[in-house]
């Protein structure tokens, strides 16, 4: 017995005496119909089969996929879990879902020769984050657009948030209050991997390859502003913005001698920040007397906890729908930089 014929996008269109288009629409492009005919036609479609147009036609008549790649610099498991990560990655899943586009996610960790193979059916493409290699950015097609978020790829556009200021307003703010040994703890900060601290033999990254640069710029100005020459504070530097990997080089700081010990710990994330207040609670250190410590990016979390966290809060969930607009072509392609907001917290009031 032969399946029943599949209803075409013309019938369909002609049953309910509407254009193509607005069927066409009712799918692809939900924003160019009102929300009524929109669930007029898709409960008509359902009711009668329509499964929506065959996208491998579409991507064969029109040249474009209708897929958006988002290449992470962090490996896809990793991604999903950071905070930070996921709220970019919901703010453009937002734009794509209602331009009926399709998120195509890829890690930069992968074999560099893969990601563009991957990638070859996406009509343009996102990058996010501090990348191993720049290499793979040569073999995806230079004729799509390409937008990057926290870090810059040159001839490109940008998404970033005012990390140097930012960084510079809370380590301000810290400093108010002078403290006696004075730390940083950077997140990737190192031209070869480093997780501990930082000597003069370890070479620092570029501000342009990764934002945590810009950050320590924004310490060390409030340092040279407060009198305390940025040479003579102690920096470690954390591998991955995980608490696994966090935890033994914090451990390490705070297990220094008493007049060793930092007092105050300017930290370049939250999950690094809270690591920190974790451990040092289980040492029995009292949050602010004994340490204080500042995060950066203003996940729940951090303002979940009792000591409750100073960070900065960043909008990643914007970050993302505005390098998804930049894609589609709804939005100028061009730098942007979003402003963020200081969170005086508990941990350093």
């Amino acid at each position: 017995m032969s399946s029943p014929r599949r209803i075409t996008l013309k019938e369909l269109a002609a049953e309910l005496g509407v254009s193509t288009a607005s069927v066409s629409n009712a799918f692809n492009r939900p924003d160019q119909l009102s929300p009524r005919l929109r669930e007029r036609i898709l409960s008509e479609a359902r009711r009668l089969g329509y499964q929506g147009p065959d996208a491998k036609a579409r991507s064969l008549r029109t040249g474009r996929s209708q897929i958006v790649a988002v290449i992470l610099a962090e490996s896809l498991t990793y991604s999903l879990n950071d905070a930070v990560a996921s709220e970019l990655l919901s703010g453009i899943a937002e734009v794509l879902d209602a331009h009926g586009h399709t998120l195509l996610l890829l890690s930069g960790r992968q074999t560099p020769a893969k990601v563009p193979g991957s990638a070859s059916i996406a009509d343009g493409f996102i990058v996010y984050g501090l990348m191993p290699s720049l290499r793979l950015f040569a073999d995806l097609p230079s004729q799509r657009p390409l937008v990057a978020v926290d870090f810059d790829i040159e001839d490109h556009a940008s998404v970033h948030v005012d990390n140097e200021p930012a960084a510079y307003a809370i380590a301000r703010h810290a400093l108010a209050t002078p403290p006696a040994r004075p730390a940083v703890i950077n997140l990737r900060l190192t031209e070869q991997p480093c997780n501990g601290r930082i000597t003069s033999e370890h070479a620092l990254l570029s501000a342009s390859r990764t934002i945590t640069r810009a950050r320590l710029d924004g310490f060390q100005h409030a340092f040279v502003e407060a009198g305390i020459a940025p040479e003579a504070v102690p920096m470690w530097n954390i591998e991955e913005n995980t608490h696994e990997v966090c935890t033994p080089v914090i451990a390490e700081i705070l297990d220094l001698p008493d007049d060793e010990r930092p007092d105050l710990l300017l930290c370049m994330s939250d999950r690094i920040a809270l690591t920190a207040l974790t451990l040092a609670e289980q040492r029995g250190l009292c949050i602010p007397e004994d340490l204080r410590i500042t995060g950066f990016d203003g996940i729940a979390e951090g303002q979940y906890r009792a000591p409750r966290l100073t960070t900065v809060r960043q909008d990643s969930t914007e970050k993302g729908r505005i390098a998804a607009r930049m894609v589609l072509g709804l939005d100028p392609t061009e730098p942007r930089q979003l402003s963020t907001a200081l969170i005086i917290g508990d941990s350093c009031p």
